[in-house]
């Protein structure tokens, strides 16, 4: 969920507060003998068409405009967070976890996804944009149970059909942060 949303500085009005879902990679980076922890995005899916239009234009990211929708419902015993977002059919992604965030362990699954602080967009043939994200280190929700019903093909192509039948190896929610976006630079192969 993003909150109060700034680009530049600048909220746009009715873009502040929105759902967003994506597919992604993590992965590190060698920079001359320095491993970066790295997250490469396939798709993000957003209820904005005017988030999608800037992203993809400015950016050269790869959003689409879907509608969408959540739901957080917490009480002493647990909490039920629920992303859906619609192609053909509704998608979903939901978890009930323990109702209060811990720290997470060091080198942890958990650490590896949330302590990433770059990011990689391909812009060109042989071009990539890198950007540095800072953010303070997160917490997580011991997840108890969990749903996903995502037609992954339908969402993301034909070569990401396969993970609609896969089990995941892991299941996590993180209580997010502020997040800040550097700007980037172009780095070519």
């Amino acid at each position: 969920m993003f909150m109060d949303t700034k680009l530049k500085g600048f909220g746009i009005p009715f873009h502040i507060n929105f759902e967003e879902v994506n597919l992604r990679f993590y992965v590190k980076y060698n920079e001359n003998g320095t491993w970066k922890r790295c997250v490469v995005f396939i798709k993000e899916i957003v209820p904005k068409p005017a988030i999608t239009f800037i992203a993809n234009t400015i950016y050269k990211e790869n959003y689409q405009t879907l509608p969408m929708k959540h739901r957080w419902v917490s009480d002493e015993k647990e909490l039920l967070v629920e992303y859906l977002w619609k192609t053909k059919n509704w998608n979903k992604f939901a978890v009930i976890t323990h109702p209060s965030s811990e720290a997470m362990e060091v080198g942890s699954k958990e650490e590896f996804i949330t302590e990433h602080f770059w990011g990689y967009t391909k812009i060109g043939l042989n071009l990539a944009s890198e950007y540095q994200v800072e953010h303070p280190r997160w917490e997580v929700y011991p997840v108890k149970e969990y749903n996903i019903e995502v037609d992954f093909g339908a969402n993301y192509g034909r070569d990401f059909d396969f993970l609609s039948q896969a089990q995941p190896t892991s299941v996590m929610l993180a209580e997010g942060s502020p997040i800040n976006v550097l700007k980037g630079k172009k780095i070519s192969k």
